[in-house]
């Protein structure tokens, strides 16, 4: 079973399950399905308090599908959670990305 699968089989079973969401956005990215990766992070994003690194992910799926207002939404979202947990270098990283968005 593959590990999209797996996650979907395992999110049935507990579709509260934050994580699962978080993971299941990260393989849907590196498979290359945007649109799915979007849904999953958004549903994480839902349901966690995420410290910063869903919205990485997040952005960079909405800048493939071209859906930049969401990107930059969603980086400006990532430097509040960054500073909020205190990840500072994150928080830069994000903001010299928005420089190059716009």
């Amino acid at each position: 079973m593959s590990r999209l699968k797996a996650l979907q089989a395992m999110i049935q079973e507990d579709p509260g399950d934050a994580l699962l969401y978080y993971m299941l956005g990260n393989e849907y990215f590196n498979a290359g399905q945007y649109r799915e990766c979007v849904q999953a992070m958004e549903t994480y994003l839902s349901l966690a308090e995420d410290e910063g690194a869903a919205y990485r992910t997040l952005a960079q799926a909405l800048t493939t599908l071209g859906r930049m207002a969401e990107a930059r939404q969603a980086y400006e979202a990532g430097i509040r959670a960054a500073r909020r947990f205190d990840h500072p270098g994150m928080a830069e990283e994000y903001q010299e990305t928005l420089k190059g968005l716009e």
